[in-house]
């Protein structure tokens, strides 16, 4: 691993970029068929390399709307392209910034240049036209240097809307002292992981195998698209919605025993009492992304040397599957007047390969480009903290089995939103989550087609 977060307000900023948050309404999403955006519209005819590198020594400034601390990453683009400038804005974290971004497109002015979008929430911005295809500035030639999925998640035939900067590959960080005390075997199989959630839950019904968190909708769908479940697909204004499928209803089949049993916790995550769960061994293992090792460092730094890592447990025998939870991307705004140094600014930021290298190891953001995840500075880093593993290594072999097909709903916030008083109050009271899935089901269709949604399932 890398440097080490000094403090857990650093490890709560993390969370804040990873979700988006659940306190969206329907008053702030967009509907379907109505954009604030034009110049997505209108067809961009390629650029010659000749032509961008002229527009790029144009005297210009632009406005970077991000979350993260990206002023290194800035100064390298603004040393190459001396003659641009940008002006960085903190905007607020995820949700927050959205609001202030939905407004002024509305407004029709004081939207940036470039904005952080994340990777969940991108689809509502690309629906309502909003944001520039990025493909004529030649986004379209940097396909192949990320990682599949995560490029999948960006574009649409040959249309780029924005450009990956981070993602979450899933696997398993889980507390080696716990289960050497109580003999048990790290799981390949989630049929495993219940046997031994039963066997430690025998022994010590105070620790748990894990931890499902009541208030964490991007946790749960992170789940559900490592086990082969599409609770989305989206078409235009068409939308099929299916957080109650057959696969959805599987996992959670899997997880009511475990949460009613109290074999698995579902307290609330990243507050004060669940950092010190952590800490203690509350929770024998957490099922997390690529970002969390580093983050853990700073949340539970007094268990240092009793974690290690493991891939995610396999719906079958000798599958290897991954899913996703986080991950943000840079996109450029339908309201730019400078598209060809925003688009630039988008493409450099996440593709130079010093620059991403520095927001993986200095940031914790786990990056989607291939040339970092194999990096002997950034994958050859052994980790005291989780017993002189070599965590980035592993993370990166995850994130090439996470599958290209998940599609977000365009109406992410009261995906989030709607998530806590469904299948969180089940998991809260203990009831079952196949009947909580109903409930959101029947939520997400009224609201879709109330935004003017063709929806089926």
């Amino acid at each position: 691993m890398t440097s080490q977060p000094k403090n857990t307000s650093r490890a709560w900023s993390r969370r804040s970029f990873l979700a988006t948050s659940a306190m969206a309404t329907a008053g702030t999403a967009l509907t379907a068929c109505s954009g604030s955006g034009s110049s997505s519209d209108k067809s961009v005819k390629p650029m010659s390399s000749a032509s961008m590198a002229a527009a790029l020594k144009k005297p210009t400034e632009i406005t970077f709307w991000t979350w993260v601390d990206l002023k290194k990453q800035v100064a390298m683009f603004e040393a190459k392209y001396p003659n641009i400038k940008v002006k960085i804005v903190n905007a607020g974290q995820s949700a927050d910034e959205y609001k202030k971004l939905r407004t002024a497109l509305k407004a029709g002015t004081g939207a940036p240049d470039v904005v952080q979008i994340g990777l969940d929430t991108l689809s509502a911005f690309v629906i309502t036209k909003d944001l520039l295809d990025l493909a004529p500035y030649g986004a379209g030639d940097l396909k192949d240097d990320f990682v599949d999925w995560t490029w999948k998640q960006v574009s649409t035939g040959d249309k780029v809307y924005a450009i990956p900067q981070d993602s979450g590959p899933l696997g398993t960080l889980y507390r080696k002292d716990v289960f050497d005390h109580y003999g048990l075997r790290v799981p390949e199989t989630w049929e495993e992981f219940a046997a031994q959630g039963r066997k430690l839950h025998a022994a010590n019904s105070a620790i748990s195998m894990t931890n499902l968190p009541n208030n964490d909708a991007p946790n749960w769908l992170g789940l559900a698209w490592q086990a082969g479940a599409r609770p989305f697909s989206v078409n235009g204004t068409n939308v099929t919605i299916g957080v109650n499928s057959a696969k959805m209803k599987q996992l959670a089949g899997f997880w009511t025993p475990l949460v009613q049993q109290g074999i698995v916790s579902a307290d609330a995550d990243f507050n004060n009492d669940w950092y010190a769960g952590l800490t203690k061994g509350t929770y024998a293992t957490w099922v997390t992304a690529g970002w969390a090792p580093l983050f853990l460092q700073g949340a539970a730094a007094k268990s240092a040397g009793k974690w290690r890592v493991a891939p995610v447990p396999q719906w079958s025998d000798g599958a290897s599957v991954s899913g996703n939870w986080g991950g943000s991307t840079n996109a450029v705004t339908a309201q730019t007047q400078h598209p060809e140094a925003a688009a630039a600014l988008a493409m450099f930021i996440n593709h130079d390969k010093q620059s991403s290298l520095s927001m993986a190891t200095e940031l914790s953001l786990f990056p989607p480009l291939r040339s970092t995840l194999a990096n002997p500075e950034f994958i050859g880093q052994k980790s005291a903290f989780f017993g002189g593993q070599k965590v980035n290594q592993l993370f990166s072999q995850y994130s090439g089995t996470v599958s290209t097909d998940f599609q977000w709903s365009p109406f992410n916030d009261y995906v989030t939103s709607s998530y806590n008083p469904t299948v969180g109050t089940a998991l809260t009271r203990r009831k079952s989550l196949s009947d909580a899935l109903d409930a959101w089901q029947e939520s997400l269709t009224s609201y879709a087609r109330k935004q003017g949604f063709k929806v089926t399932g």
